[in-house]
């Protein structure tokens, strides 16, 4: 029955171009916007290298000292994570970092490398999953004994050495200072603001002032719970220890403000300036849903318009149907197979546009080592989009036409 109806379905698209190629379009079109969202949404705060386990990882990365007069913000000194984030005792490791925004200069002959730099503990590459394609992380004795050593990406090791292979133990020159590499890693797109950079050093040899004891610095802390379960109680533990800091000058603050949060909240407090414990995550859900919703609601709209232009022609199959014992239900069965048939042949469309799209993107320069991709997780959004379109433009036009009298659609038929 199934496969009588797509025969008929691809039959029915055949007949009427326009109106197929009208479809066809408001469907693919509206995929693929939602498709390449889905994506970029996906390569920033999904479980991607070095990321993997998002799920169990929370960010510090931004504090506020706060009176009703004055307000003072940036990331966190390195003293303030060494001794209230370190000392935890829920998470099981803790790794210390440097913001991103610093660079260094490095020169090849006369050619002039900007590399993006960020200072780190060992702990790290512990607390991360980046992928090595030679060599190691430094270790933290490497960090305790400032060694000079570096891990940097695969295009850093390319523009200044000239390949991949081979780099572990030579030597790269920044900023008059020299850096044996023990690594080279896979690039990490910048849309990975956490954890993003051209080279890595220890926290140790770096500009970082580890004795300056002030709460504001240049640093983040990342956080990796034992199991992703263990999240919440390690932001309880966190916010007991943040509620026993003291203030470092209570004549202009009267409260520190920090957080230990999900990746997503980190971002949207950056972005948005948000000063409250969850950063409008619950704004932002919902926002986007609706928002997504309605995206699809209005080529759903027209589509019924033309599916029920489209059904009205076929008044006489349907009649014909009817009399010969058809029940309604089989008829909304075979219009909505029909329609989601229709639907799908977009969805392959809206897919094929956005994986060029994402192509472009990725080659276009405007995010430094972009690799956005269709994964699975961003698959099954637009499979569901596309039964989720497919139902939403067919149920009424379906239901309408089977609610015809057998009579009054054989007569609509002769007539038409």
């Amino acid at each position: 029955m199934l496969l009588s109806y797509l025969k008929i379905a691809w039959k029915v698209l055949l007949r009427r171009k326009v109106f197929t190629a009208i479809s066809l379009f408001g469907i693919s079109f509206t995929l693929m916007i939602l498709l390449v969202v889905a994506a970029l949404y996906d390569h920033t705060v999904g479980p991607h290298t070095p990321e993997k386990r998002v799920d169990r990882l929370l960010f510090i990365n931004h504090m506020r000292l706060w009176s009703p007069e004055n307000q003072s913000n940036s990331s966190i000194g390195y003293s303030f994570l060494d001794r209230y984030v370190r000392t935890m005792r829920t998470p099981e490791k803790v790794a210390i970092a440097t913001m991103a925004g610093g660079s260094v200069v490095a020169y090849l002959g006369n050619q002039k490398l900007k590399l993006d730099l960020r200072a780190t503990d060992g702990e790290f590459w512990q607390v991360l999953d980046f992928e090595f394609l030679a060599g190691r992380p430094y270790s933290a004795l490497e960090v305790r004994e400032a060694a000079r050593v570096a891990v940097i990406n695969e295009t850093t090791s390319r523009r200044y050495f000239g390949t991949t292979r081979g780099v572990v133990g030579r030597t790269l020159e920044a900023e008059d200072q020299r850096y044996r590499v023990v690594g080279v890693v896979r690039d990490v797109p910048a849309t990975r603001r956490n954890t993003y950079a051209d080279l890595w050093i220890p926290l140790t040899v770096s500009t970082v002032n580890l004795r300056n004891p002030d709460y504001l610095g240049e640093c983040i802390a990342i956080v990796l719970a034992r199991r992703a379960a263990d999240v919440a109680a390690v932001q309880e533990e966190f916010r007991r220890v943040v509620r026993q800091v003291p203030v470092q000058d209570p004549k202009l603050f009267t409260e520190v403000r920090v957080y230990a949060e999900p990746l997503l909240a980190t971002m949207l407090r950056e972005l948005t300036g948000e000063d409250g414990p969850d950063a409008g995550v619950g704004q932002f859900v919902g926002f986007t849903v609706g928002l997504s919703l309605l995206f699809m609601l209005l080529p759903a709209l027209n589509l019924v318009n033309l599916n029920v232009s489209r059904m009205l022609e076929r008044r006489s199959e349907i009649g014909v149907r009817k009399a010969f014992g058809a029940t309604n239900a089989t008829l909304v069965g075979q219009f909505l197979v029909e329609n989601v048939f229709l639907t799908f042949v977009g969805g392959l469309l809206g897919l094929g546009l956005a994986a060029g799209t994402l192509h472009l993107l990725n080659g276009s320069s405007l995010i430094d080592y972009a690799d956005f991709t269709l994964s699975r997780r961003v698959f099954g959004v637009g499979l569901g989009a596309v039964l989720f379109f497919g139902m939403l433009s067919g149920v009424y036009p379906a239901y309408k036409m089977s609610k015809l009298p057998a009579v009054q659609a054989l007569k609509g038929g002769t007539n038409a």
